[in-house]
């Protein structure tokens, strides 16, 4: 078999443009989230929106386990990042982000 054969060949997603992994975090445009549902749903979907964003950033500092994101770490994140401070339950919610993810 020819080396070119083995030679793995580009995904559609990157053919067309270089993927840039070393900017700074920016975030996403904003959407207006879908009306009628219960109040308890868009704080609920707010908060795994916000323990997203910190796993992330966790991910990229260097933090890759759980047990190392205390809440402190956390919170000191999405300071870095330009959240609010997030409350306990949301610090939770990224280690379990975290822990789930291996």
């Amino acid at each position: 078999m020819p080396a070119a054969a083995l030679k793995p060949k580009p995904t559609q997603s990157t053919a067309k443009r270089a993927v840039p992994l070393d900017l700074p975090y920016e975030p996403v445009e904003k959407r207006p989230l879908p009306p009628g549902r219960p109040r308890d749903w868009y704080v609920t979907h707010n908060r795994r929106l916000k323990a997203m964003r910190l796993a992330i950033a966790l991910l990229d500092s260097g933090v890759h386990l759980p047990n190392q994101a205390r809440n402190e770490t956390i919170r000191s994140a999405a300071e870095l990042i330009g959240v609010h401070p997030p409350s306990d339950t949301t610090c939770h919610m990224v280690r379990a982000l975290m822990r789930y993810s291996r």
